[in-house]
């Protein structure tokens, strides 16, 4: 609940800010800047109004620290500030840290943490100073290149994906410096922290093997990145009439992936094998504790567990000849349901309130709960209703379906009843 709480805390105040008429360019609606807010803060990147035309430098730095905020999680800047300064970390905070990165028992938090801030630090300036060369390289003025390179640097990391380009990246579709930088950033982040921190101990020697779950989750993501890749490259018309047709498909099935959200070709435009093949990559994502959103590689891999197990008549769940605990694909299946519930549920309210075609619908909310920003142009043109309906979507996305759904429901009990048995025929 303390997660929910702040994360909506923070939304609320960069919506507060936004408002003020000072940070704008032009005026800009209230709607519009609590779903500017909410897509900063869940780092979705999904927008109604362009970033750099409606707001000024001052509001464009607050929408940065709110991707920032939302991309390593506030708790995580919180506690990194107590560690400095060699206070303890109290239990509240473990706690909370816990709603939000789901660690293996591996991994020490004070440690996770520490990675977590340097290596946001070391890549977003990385990815600063590559994209001011490229900015550059392309005559952008001096000052603005600076600061267009660290917008973009903090959001592709934070797979924010909000940009000061209302065509996104559509004008660099063949700069590979462009193109790299923001795919070396986006799958650092996506990857998750967890991958990080078990890399640097194996690289530091405190540990012997890499863990279970950075195989598992780098595996995954190597797969289906790969087969998103191939997809688009032989089956998308508009991919293969580009000048880099290689490139682009890369792009295309790595942004969706890592839900960065960046693009180089309209969206809008690709054919509808090929959109749904995305739209389901924006509902898998990539890895727990990193700044990608969606369903994740692990949830994924466990559910194909249960499956291959009550299949073969296996008595333990396995993968890759490893059993995976009881409490794990407890939390696994429950993502998995209410996830897949949520986009039901929200597709069917906006076939109501909407006039689009259905698989842009599902697109958007897809896009929306896995907090990715890929759109096929309609989110400009959605109604108030609408509009309300995505801003929820995002926020969800943002806090994580169960941790949401557990604030809901959380109540205290005095004991839990005790049920009795029956059976149930499945």
């Amino acid at each position: 609940m303390n997660l929910v709480w702040g994360f909506f805390l923070y939304t609320l105040a960069g919506f507060i800010l936004l408002s003020i008429p000072f940070f704008h360019r032009e005026n800009v609606g209230f709607l519009d800047n609590l779903f500017i807010s909410t897509s900063a803060i869940s780092t979705t990147g999904l927008v109604t109004v362009s970033v750099y035309d409606s707001y000024n430098f001052a509001g464009q730095l607050i929408i940065m620290g709110l991707f920032q905020i939302g991309g390593i999680g506030y708790m995580t800047l919180t506690t990194y500030y107590l560690l400095f300064t060699t206070r303890q970390i109290t239990h509240w905070h473990k706690r909370v840290i816990g709603a939000g990165f789901t660690l293996p028992k591996t991994i020490m938090i004070k440690d996770f943490i520490r990675s977590v801030v340097v290596f946001t630090l070391i890549m977003e300036t990385l990815g600063a100073i590559a994209f001011f060369i490229g900015f550059s390289n392309s005559g952008m003025a001096t000052g603005k290149a600076i600061w267009f390179s660290i917008f973009h640097s903090v959001s592709a990391f934070c797979t924010a994906g909000l940009g000061l380009f209302n065509d996104s990246f559509e004008g660099y579709s063949d700069d590979i410096l462009m193109n790299l930088t923001i795919s070396i950033l986006a799958i650092a982040g996506s990857l998750g922290f967890i991958v990080i921190t078990d890399l640097w101990y194996r690289i530091t020697g405190r540990s012997n093997e890499i863990s279970f779950t950075t195989k598992i989750i780098v595996y995954g993501f190597l797969i289906l990145l790969t087969t998103g890749t191939l997809l688009i490259y032989f089956f998308e018309p508009s991919v293969q009439n580009s000048g880099n047709s290689v490139a682009v498909s890369f792009f295309q099935a790595m942004t969706a992936m890592t839900t960065v959200g960046f693009n180089t070709i309209p969206t809008g435009g690709l054919s509808l094998p090929v959109l749904l093949f995305v739209t389901f990559l924006m509902y898998l994502g990539a890895s727990p504790s990193g700044t990608a959103g969606g369903l994740k590689i692990t949830t994924l891999t466990a559910m194909i567990s249960i499956l291959k197990s009550r299949l073969f008549g296996q008595k333990k769940i396995t993968f890759l000849g490893k059993s995976i605990p009881f409490e794990r694909l407890y939390v696994a299946t429950s993502t998995f349901i209410l996830y897949t519930s949520i986009i039901f549920i929200f597709c069917f309210l906006m076939t109501f309130t909407e006039d689009f075609d259905f698989e842009r619908i599902l697109f958007e909310i897809a896009s929306a709960l896995g907090t990715v920003g890929l759109s096929t142009g309609i989110t400009g043109d959605l109604s108030t209703a609408g509009k309300l309906l995505i801003i929820i979507l995002m926020f969800i996305g943002r806090v994580g379906v169960l941790t949401f759904g557990f604030a809901l429901l959380e109540r205290k009990q005095d004991g839990e009843k005790q049920a009795i048995e029956d059976d149930l025929a499945v």
